[in-house]
């Protein structure tokens, strides 16, 4: 009877969750397995750069979701062991009462003290009992093999990341190459270095150096591209993030500015949501690099805050172009993978610092672009 009440409480327990964490892993390495195939296609691409461009954004999809994938199952893995720990004496009991089972002869098995009757009632608990306890058997015997194939999937997988990190530093530095490389831009205008430099040592805000923009170029070509106000409110970021700071809040500092502040992955990609001239790149003031993009006359794209920019003042870019790389270091492999809760909440360890301006004024720039605000 003590193994009756036993599987009672057994069928008492609330099932794990079955939302599979193996199969994000998974997921995640086709994905990053994918991104090296094109990577090697890059070579013998007509663009190389937008080859490039999005061999670098399938890196870090992939690595991203591969890190979350990694520690969905790190998690399962520590459930499951945890559960297997807490029942152990549980699943002692269970598994010696299904070698009673077993080893006894059947006659001796149906016996009971009490006689006939007994052995009848007897008879037909065991045979309820029986089946039950084989199916929580088995239901051990499938946790323990998943703890099994989930450790094996770890592994696995932290090779592929590992592969994956390698994959995407190879990726960015061809990108840096092919950009230093290509000369197939067109040009609005040129620069003049001289006038610059004494708008830079001239202005102490933001305002007044977009003011001055003007009057930096040579041989500016008439017009502007395409208006983009129908795409008003529906371009992307130029780089996925979080939002942490929306136009106008003050920072830690208690300083007020007039754009928001994206948090992103270490060494993420920045990229122009639509056609732009590039008006200035470079540093700039206490906002670091900067670059500013014009995709139509009186409206400008200012993205502050990056370790790396590409391009040159007076290209035009395609939409989708690379203009630079935020800053920080990639984690290794096996850094963080075991953390609870959401699994990007520390990854947004940069921060990229966007203004939109109408005119000669500052507008909330999530007015145009798209996103979950946070």
């Amino acid at each position: 009877m003590k193994y009756v009440a036993l599987f009672l409480i057994f069928l008492a327990a609330p099932a794990l969750a079955q939302d599979d964490p193996a199969v994000a892993a998974r997921a995640a390495a086709k994905a990053l397995e994918q991104a090296s195939e094109q990577l090697d296609d890059a070579d013998s691409a007509r663009d190389r750069v937008k080859a490039l461009t999005t061999t670098v954004r399938a890196y870090e999809d992939g690595l991203s979701a591969m890190r979350e994938g990694l520690r969905r199952v790190s998690l399962r893995e520590m459930d499951l062991r945890a559960d297997l720990a807490e029942r152990e004496a549980e699943i002692s009991d269970l598994l010696g009462a299904l070698m009673t089972i077993g080893n006894s002869e059947a006659p001796v098995l149906a016996l009971h003290p009490s006689g006939p009757t007994g052995t009848a009632r007897a008879g037909m608990l065991l045979a309820d009992v029986t089946p039950a306890l084989a199916t929580r058997a088995t239901a051990l015997k499938e946790d323990l093999k998943e703890v099994s194939d989930l450790r094996q999937l770890q592994q696995e997988a932290e090779q592929r990341l590992t592969e994956g990190l390698q994959g995407v530093q190879l990726a960015r530095t061809e990108l840096s190459q092919a950009i230093d490389s290509r000369t197939d831009l067109p040009r609005r205008f040129i620069e003049d270095p001289v006038r610059t430099a004494i708008l830079i040592a001239g202005t102490d805000t933001l305002n007044d150096f977009a003011a001055g923009l003007g009057e930096i170029t040579q041989d500016e070509e008439p017009g502007s591209l395409p208006a983009i106000s129908d795409r008003k409110g529906y371009l992307e970021l130029p780089v996925p993030g979080k939002i942490l700071r929306g136009a106008g809040e003050e920072d830690a500092a208690g300083v007020e500015r007039p754009g928001i502040v994206v948090g992103t992955r270490p060494r993420a990609l920045v990229t122009t949501p639509t056609a732009a001239t590039i008006r200035y790149v470079g540093p700039l003031l206490d906002y670091g690099l900067v670059t500013i993009l014009e995709p139509q006359a009186d409206l400008l794209f200012v993205l502050a805050g990056l370790d790396q920019v590409y391009g040159r003042i007076g290209q035009v870019l395609p939409a989708g172009s690379p203009v630079g790389l935020m800053g920080g270091e990639m984690p290794a492999a096996d850094e963080g993978l075991s953390q609870s809760g959401e699994g990007g909440g520390a990854q947004w360890t940069e921060t990229l610092y966007m203004e939109v301006r109408e005119g000669d004024d500052p507008v909330d720039p999530l007015t145009w672009f798209s996103t979950d605000k946070g």
